[in-house]
């Protein structure tokens, strides 16, 4: 018994134990709740000692009753506060009511022990169920993720196998666009040589100057040259359109196989990640930022697609490499056959002039012999003609004479009549003579010129044999061989 106006000392007024680590058993737990108090959160707003609520409460009939099971005495029941009191001693409840507040507390007791058991029971089957479906779902998230890394290494592998296919695709069109380039320079030699093989063949003399057929193999040559520069130019167009399509090509694989190579090293390192890994925090709202930009079927297509449009490129580009090296070996072959033509067609017109040159050297040589007898004879004309002179001198100077004989003398005796006949046999020789000699002149004339004309026909001889043998041949002799024309060097 207290004295009245103490506070009492209660239990639960002392520290409170921790909690253990592990739930003791049902009956442990009830066997510790005999000796505690039931715990009420609204008994630390009222006051400690139940004569002072009480007091309190019939000064302010307000105030909440200590349980909702126990209203509280009625108005009627309520002991007066008395200043003065026999012995000092005031009960305030009846032995009932504190048996009938007993019960109430263990029914009290007994339904909060359960409720706290099906509690415990469900807590421990709740937090079991969460961590079975966090495991679940991590690992369904970690399988996934798994999975997602090997669709982005079959992506890697499948960009990479194209990639270095792009490459030696690229490089071995790089290097047919560069034997095009040297085959269509190489091409300027033999268009030029032809052109001054026509320039020095205009510069042929006389009747030498005729469109044979070394001057059509020539035109033929420089059209043949012409229009195989004119297609070597159009293709080296294609392939260097066809190189811009392979860069692009390349440069969305590079781009895309970079970019798979950024996700797979993102997707690893999340697939790696654990409980119990470092780095790991909140990032609080992440779920509800929507980053993405495709979806796994538009992710394949947008590879698939970049992969099928490099290989589009690579099969474009390998009929371009092999239609360009068909046309590399037609034009080399049709120009190795056209200046093969022009050739045979030079030779056999060197040959032709070569032969012309000797005939017209032999007449030459037979006209001057002729020239030289001609003059000999004019020569011997000459002589026989001042020969006669002398004689017909000699005949008319006997007749002359013998007029002078006197009277009788002047006789036409044998020696007159063969004196006459022998001046007249030497003017008829005379005569014939001079028109020998006339003859012979002419003849030498004719000679003259002839041999004048076999002379100028032989400087135009040596003048083409000199164009065409040595200049237009020894300019040919240059020409660049088959190998070079393709391009290998």
């Amino acid at each position: 018994m207290e004295l009245y106006g103490y506070p009492l000392k209660a239990k639960f007024n002392q520290p409170r134990p921790p909690p253990p680590k592990v739930l003791p058993a049902t009956s442990t737990m009830t066997a510790s709740y005999k000796n505690r108090i039931p715990y009420h959160p609204e008994s630390f707003s009222m006051p400690w000692m139940p004569n002072s609520y009480y007091k309190a409460a019939a000064l302010n009939s307000t105030l909440s009753p200590l349980t909702e099971s126990f209203p509280g005495l009625p108005p009627t029941k309520i002991v007066p506060f008395i200043s003065e009191r026999p012995n000092g001693v005031f009960s305030r409840h009846s032995l009932d009511d504190w048996h009938r507040s007993n019960m109430t507390n263990y029914k009290e007791s007994e339904t909060t022990r359960h409720n706290a058991e099906r509690l415990r029971a469900d807590l421990t089957r709740t937090i079991k169920d969460v961590y079975q479906q966090a495991k679940r779902t991590q690992g369904e998230s970690t399988k996934n993720l798994g999975e997602r890394v090997n669709d982005i290494e079959y992506w890697k592998s499948e960009l990479c196998i194209e990639l270095d296919a792009m490459i030696r695709e690229t490089n071995s069109l790089t290097d047919m666009q560069k034997r095009l380039e040297r085959a269509l320079a190489d091409t300027e030699g033999p268009f030029q040589v032809a052109h001054k093989c026509l320039l020095n063949r205009e510069k042929r003399m006389g009747i030498d100057l005729v469109n044979d057929d070394v001057e059509k193999q020539l035109i033929t040559e420089i059209k043949t040259i012409r229009s195989c520069r004119e297609r070597l130019q159009q293709c080296l167009d294609t392939v260097n359109c066809q190189l811009m399509c392979n860069k692009e090509a390349r440069q969305e694989l590079e781009k895309d196989l970079a970019d798979k190579q950024m996700g797979h090293h993102i997707d690893s390192k999340c697939y790696q990640l654990k409980n119990t890994s470092r780095g790991i925090h909140y990032y609080k709202g992440v779920e509800r930022v929507d980053a993405t930009v495709s979806v796994p079927e538009t992710w394949a297509r947008f590879t698939d697609n970049n992969i099928f449009r490099s290989q589009s490129a690579r099969a474009t580009s390998a009929k371009l490499r092999a239609s360009t090296e068909s046309l590399l070996m037609g034009t080399a072959d049709e120009m190795w056959r056209q200046f093969s033509k022009v050739n045979d067609a030079f030779t056999s017109r060197i040959t032709e002039i070569a032969n012309a040159k000797s005939k017209i050297q032999t007449h030459l040589a037979k006209t001057r012999q002729e020239i030289f007898q001609i003059e000999t004879k004019i020569q011997v004309i000459q002589k026989t003609i001042r020969d006669k002179e002398v004689q017909l001198k000699v005949a008319q100077t006997r007749l002359d004479e013998r007029t002078r004989r006197p009277n009788v003398e002047l006789c036409r005796d044998a020696a007159q009549i063969r004196l006459v006949q022998e001046v007249n046999e030497i003017n008829e020789t005379l005569r014939n003579l001079h028109q020998c000699l006339r003859a012979s002149e002419d003849m030498l004339q004719m000679l003259v010129r002839s041999k004048g004309v076999l002379e100028h026909d032989l400087v135009v001889k040596n003048n083409s044999l000199f164009i065409d043998q040595e200049r237009c041949m020894g300019m040919r002799k240059s020409y660049p061989s088959t190998v070079q024309i393709l391009g290998y060097v």
